[in-house]
């Protein structure tokens, strides 16, 4: 659904890491923004910004664990569907390891910060949380969207878990059966784990929106995890 090589605007990031971000983004920015034309356009922005936030330091969870055993980063792309930290060279398999984990542990990282600092605005200052007029407002707003920002990378650290591909899930299993098992069979085994799973997405998905709401962009492909669990090498 979203195109690589469609850059709206690059910058450089940490560590001089290159950042593109892709128009597709648009599309994800627009549905949010259009969703929460009920709750306020300003409620919207906020969460965008807040989910985009989350995405860009998954990926660079990911570029921070490349640098630091020394493997170059060609690039960050973020797009309507997420984003992928792009190597400038191939990680050996113990090198992929952490450079997969890096990103779903930022995720459960900011989680952590973000339910330690609501603890200690609670704790502290549960005047200012209850004070009336503008400055109690703006406590409870920033309360709220702490929570917010939490739960979207609690979110993000289980979603990104789910062992289907190309989701850090799928790469961690593939990597971990790679340690105990030929190299053919564990390829076999973890595009079986993914068939089954994607096999069941569409209609889990369905549920998701009906009795929660949630909207799910990506879809793991079958015909692709069929062709890994025949021993073929697509991912």
């Amino acid at each position: 659904m979203f195109q690589d090589g469609n850059t709206l605007t690059t910058f450089r990031g940490p560590w001089g890491v290159r950042v593109e971000i892709d128009q597709s983004i648009l599309f994800l920015g627009g549905f949010l923004l259009y969703m929460s034309l009920d709750g306020g356009l300003l409620d919207g922005m906020i969460f965008a910004i807040l989910l985009g936030g989350s995405i860009y330091l998954h990926e660079l969870g990911h570029a921070w664990g490349c640098l630091v055993q020394g493997v170059p980063v060609r690039r960050v792309v973020l797009h309507g569907g997420g984003g992928f930290c792009e190597h400038a060279q191939s990680p050996s398999r113990r090198q992929d390891e952490l450079i997969v984990l890096m990103g779903p542990l930022v995720n459960l990282a900011l989680w952590a910060i973000s339910g330690v600092l609501l603890f200690a605005a609670v704790l502290v200052l549960p005047g200012l949380l209850g004070a009336s007029g503008p400055i109690g407002f703006i406590a409870q707003e920033a309360i709220w969207w702490l929570s917010v920002f939490a739960w979207i990378n609690l979110a993000f650290f289980v979603f990104n878990l789910i062992p289907v591909q190309p989701l850090d899930g799928g790469k961690l299993l593939h990597l971990a059966l790679l340690r105990v098992l030929p190299s053919d069979l564990a390829q076999r085994v973890t595009g079986g784990v993914g068939l089954i799973l994607s096999l069941i997405w569409i209609p889990a998905a369905i549920f998701a929106y009906v009795y929660w709401g949630w909207i799910l962009f990506f879809i793991p492909s079958p015909r692709a995890h069929y062709h890994m669990m025949r021993g073929n090498l697509v991912f």
